[in-house]
């Protein structure tokens, strides 16, 4: 008993003096209005700014920002990092023996291939009250900059795979959900007056996916982008997060796009971001931005004007200290007003102010009771089990997974990250509540187990280790050869260059697969897609994409592998052959194909070429049907205030369309004709009608729904999709207006190596409808390029040749 409750009295004294340690504004009961909890939060948090002068007001626009004194103020660290679990990334997060790890969840791009929503809100319930429970202790901050919901466009960026993948839509669906779990507000309501569990960030604004390639570095970069892939591609997820999710938070990037730096832009910071997506919390900048783009780039004739630039774009919060040193300055230069700066400063104590920052002691708020004990709890580390099992793809099965334990008595266990730990964490991590390696999760179900790496790391630059890994290959049952990359080859500056695995794997997997007797299965822990044609003339009897499958990716793996799991996961990202990276520069932003240079195109929209595995690709130990049940043929839309309905190139602006009303519901039905229970992932895929004119760079097809769905052995189930039809069924023309195209399109269920089901439906209208001419569609142009703020000059040149 004693040595139970020494433990217990440690934590405990640890926990007390956390606590008290723990500084809150308002502790003490004063006279100042905005510690008046009765007061409304905005009438606070001018209280507050009223009294700050001018120097004390700089200084709150950095992350590590001071405290006040006088009023009772501490100081405050905004930059907290929570990407897949509380992150020891960040000044803001700390471990010690009170809290010694936290939930590691796997990578988000492994998370986000169970292409499941529930997950995902869970997951952001989960690091929530983690980082809660932190905070009530002195160890973690209120304000995490996380997600990041940047779309993965090419294969070798080195951050993909913090992100959901390479389709727009999925990225958005996770942003929301994720980013509700975090803050939990609820779904309705004013959501700048509800309080929050903490505040989420989406990140990085925008066009943002190119870290350090061949010589290009993201400080330097100008992202070349087109209004149509601004608007269909790169803003969806940001928009999503701010309409939908309700973040309170964006964080702008370091590069330039179309030649300025995303954190001096007005027109997308006030302009987009503030005016027409409504933010209510604040713009921070990614650290040390403003110094990136006056010192590396000069933009900005001097430190103050560069502060200038920023504030009066609409940034409020830099992370790094150029605003605290310059700021002053450019205001007594009359290069920003003092109302600029307060403001931002409205923006940000707005977010502490929700957060109960002003309240007092956290422990009279809604999360204030939360501590250690509600870190690294088994319903927590099973979730985190549960996201690295439903995420895994099978790649390919030649009829040999799973393995049975009953007739497997001896596996060998071989390849450079068998025995990873880290690795499985990917980046942006904390330290895990523990660890369960590929070794280790095998060695649950088998009762002999030989375990060789074959090479010395993942880098793998010799074969001095393939004998013995060959001869207990030759000796076992089965085999399994868990190959891959880690974060020296793909991280946070650091992109790949080829897609092919390190060193001397491929030639491992070769030589171990001929002295194989029994099955080979292939274990791929990568962020990103690699080349796995070599493959093909081996034994390799199934492959297993697992990502970084976090703190419990051994146990997955190892239950997947022994059938004890029904893998039903789908890759996020296309699987683009090595002759790829040849074709395609890491540096060209577009999107759509482009015959007139060779340019094949990028991600399962709009690639021309050939690929290893589609977007949405995935296998299951079970056989799963789907038919549609019922669906309209025709959809009919209708103007608001049935105006006359003007018709260009065969398709209409959304922009004066009634869609509240105007939806497509569908009923599919989804029978399970196999061998064992399952969930199936039904993805809907729609085709447009044929466009017309300058209508181009349509999509090939886009994923306009998902929905995972447990089913068990010769059950049928039935899912309901309900299309938006201008949001989901809409294309973006080169000026980028989203348009909704007339005639006949279709609607396939399934990916395209499973068995698919196809629907055809006609969208027209019973209003009256009008051809456009040349006189409104100049009209309509200059008006759109007016809003955009574009030269006057583009916008004749453009009429002219209209």
């Amino acid at each position: 008993m004693e040595n139970f409750l020494l433990p217990l009295l440690i934590s405990f004294l640890s926990f007390a003096w956390y606590t008290n340690q723990q500084q809150h504004a308002c502790e003490i009961e004063t006279a100042f209005q905005f510690c008046n909890k009765s007061l409304a939060y905005e009438n606070r948090v001018k209280d507050l700014i009223s009294r700050l002068t001018i120097e004390e007001k700089v200084q709150q626009l950095i992350n590590d920002a001071p405290g006040v004194p006088r009023l009772g103020l501490p100081p405050y660290e905004w930059w907290s990092e929570a990407l897949h679990g509380v992150a020891r990334t960040g000044p803001g997060v700390h471990f010690n023996a009170t809290v010694p790890g936290a939930t590691s969840f796997p990578a988000v791009i492994l998370s986000a291939a169970s292409f499941n929503r529930s997950l995902w809100l869970k997951m952001g319930r989960v690091v929530s009250t983690e980082a809660r429970a932190m905070h009530n202790v002195g160890l973690a901050g209120l304000t995490f900059w996380s997600p990041n919901v940047n779309v993965f466009r090419d294969p070798r960026w080195g951050r993909g795979q913090e992100t959901a993948g390479e389709d727009p839509f999925v990225v958005a669906e996770y942003a929301v959900n994720y980013v509700r779990g975090l803050q939990e507000v609820g779904q309705d309501g004013n959501f700048s007056t509800v309080g929050l569990k903490v505040a989420a960030c989406c990140k990085h604004y925008t066009a943002y996916d190119v870290d350090h390639w061949k010589g290009v570095d993201r400080f330097h970069f100008d992202a070349k982008v087109t209004l149509q892939d601004m608007e269909d591609t790169y803003q969806l997820p940001f928009k999503s997060c701010v309409e939908e999710g309700h973040v309170n938070s964006i964080m702008c990037s370091y590069n330039r796009v179309n030649g300025v730096p995303t954190c001096a832009d007005p027109n997308l910071l006030k302009g987009v971001i503030r005016g027409q997506w409504g933010l209510d919390g604040y713009i921070v900048s990614d650290c040390d931005s403003i110094e990136v783009y006056y010192d590396d780039i000069h933009y900005g004739s001097s430190p103050e004007e560069a502060a200038a630039l920023a504030l009066n774009a609409g940034l409020n919060m830099n992370c790094g200290h150029h605003l605290g040193k310059y700021t002053e300055g450019a205001i007594k230069l009359n290069m920003v007003k003092e109302f600029v700066v307060d403001q931002a400063l409205f923006f940000n104590f707005m977010v502490l102010m929700r957060l109960g920052f002003f309240d007092g002691e956290p422990t009279s708020l809604p999360f204030g009771k939360l501590g250690p004990a509600d870190v690294c709890t088994n319903e927590h580390q099973f979730l985190a089990l549960e996201a690295a099992k439903q995420g895994i793809v099978l790649l390919e099965n030649n009829g040999q997974l799973p393995l049975s334990p009953t007739t497997t008595k001896h596996i060998a266990v071989l390849g450079p990250n068998a025995n990873a730990t880290d690795v499985m964490i990917s980046i942006y991590a904390g330290i895990p509540c523990k660890y369960t390696s590929p070794l280790q999760g095998l060695e649950k179900f088998v009762s002999k187990v030989s375990y060789e790496p074959g090479c010395n790391d993942v880098a793998c630059s010799n074969n001095n280790q393939f004998k013995a890994a060959i001869e207990a290959a030759a000796a076992a049952d089965a085999v399994i050869v868990v190959v891959g990359l880690n974060q020296s080859f793909e991280a946070e500056m650091v992109d790949r260059l080829d897609l092919t695995l390190p060193g001397y794997q491929e030639l491992l997997v070769i030589e171990v697969a001929k002295a194989a007797k029994g099955p080979l299965v292939l274990v791929v822990m990568s962020g990103g897609p690699v080349d796995l044609s070599f493959a093909n003339n081996t034994k390799v009897g199934g492959i297993l994409w697992v990502g970084y499958p976090g703190q419990a990716g051994g146990d997955a793996i190892a239950q997947v592998i022994f059938g004890k799991f029904n893998p039903g996961g789908r890759s996020p990202f296309s699987w683009y052959p090595q002759s790829y990276v040849d074709q395609v520069p890491m540096t060209d932003m577009n999107l759509r194909e482009d015959s007139t240079r060779n340019y094949p195109g990028r991600t399962y929209r709009f690639y021309l070429g050939k690929l290893m595995y589609d977007f949405g690709h995935g296998l299951s130990y079970s056989v799963f049907s789907k038919f549609i049940m019922s669906a309209p043929s025709t959809v009919l839309v209708r103007p608001r205030d049935n105006t006359t309905m003007i018709v260009s190139f065969n398709s209409i602006d959304i922009s004066v369309l009634e869609c509240h009303s105007s939806y497509l519901d569908v009923v599919i039905g989804l029978r399970n004709d196999g061998p064992k229970d399952g969930t199936h992932v039904v993805l809907v895929f729609w085709e447009p009608a044929n466009a017309q004119g300058m209508l181009t760079g349509i999509p090939k097809k886009q994923l306009v729904a998902f929905e995972r769905i447990q089913v068990n052995t010769g059950e049928t189930k039935k899912i309901t999709v309900k299309l938006d039809i201008c949001k989901q069924l809409s294309i973006v023309d080169w000026m980028g207006i989203r348009r909704l195209i007339l005639g006949q399109h279709r609607l396939l269920v399934g990916s395209s190596r499973e068995q698919q089901t196809m629907h055809q439906f006609t969208i027209g209208s019973d209003a009256k409808l009008s051809a456009s001419s040349s006189s409104l569609g100049r009209k309509c142009l200059i008006s759109y390029m007016c809003h955009l703020k574009i030269n006057t000059i583009i916008i004749y040149v453009v009429l002219f040749f209209f």
